[in-house]
């Protein structure tokens, strides 16, 4: 079996963002996060659980599981890489219920699961994995087209690879925009049965 050995990454938070209104999916620019062992307070994906959806057909849609959606992490090379693709001239962060803009490191959007994020300040982030692009946050890119029909589609096919990562908060803390982090990605292999 092949290896890939650690590594570690340096990045920069470039925007934080968090839900002002719990109804609301879409984020607001903040200067500042504070966020503890169930996430961002508050916030809209907060919580130390969560209810099922269509992402995990094997539970009954509104089944309780430990949250592992705490905070949504975006880049913005993978965002203008969407926007590209959707022929549109931006999608903003909190557009699509972003918390944090990472900028600095390539193809952001597949660092793997297990890999974690640790901001100069203190906090610990663990990524889970994959934000899997959906119709919800296309339809939420495409209120802000109204003249430019089928992104809502066009979204889910755009940003499948880019849509970012989720993570939870593993040591709690506060950062603040314009924070260093270092990327710890964990030795890998491909598992085969």
């Amino acid at each position: 079996m092949q290896r890939i050995a650690p590594i570690k990454l340096a990045a920069r938070v470039t925007g934080l963002f968090q839900t002002v209104h719990p109804d609301s999916f879409e984020t607001t620019a903040v200067p500042a996060l504070t966020l503890g062992f169930g996430g961002i307070g508050g916030d809209r994906h907060g919580g130390f659980t969560r209810r099922t959806g269509g992402r995990e057909p094997w539970y009954p849609r509104g089944t309780e599981i430990r949250n592992e959606r705490q905070v949504s992490l975006l880049s913005p090379a993978d965002l203008a890489r969407i926007a590209s693709g959707m022929d549109v001239a931006e999608i903003r962060p909190e557009w699509i219920g972003g918390n944090l803009l990472i900028e600095g490191i390539a193809d952001f959007t597949l660092l793997p699961a297990r890999s974690c994020l640790f901001f100069a300040g203190g906090v610990t982030i663990r990524i889970d994995g994959l934000n899997v692009p959906c119709r919800f946050s296309g339809r939420a890119v495409a209120s802000h087209y109204p003249d430019r029909e089928g992104l809502d589609l066009a979204f889910v096919k755009a940003a499948k690879d880019l849509r970012g990562l989720v993570g939870w908060v593993e040591k709690p803390g506060v950062i603040a925009e314009g924070e260093a982090l270092e990327v710890r990605v964990p030795e890998q292999w491909i598992y085969r049965a």
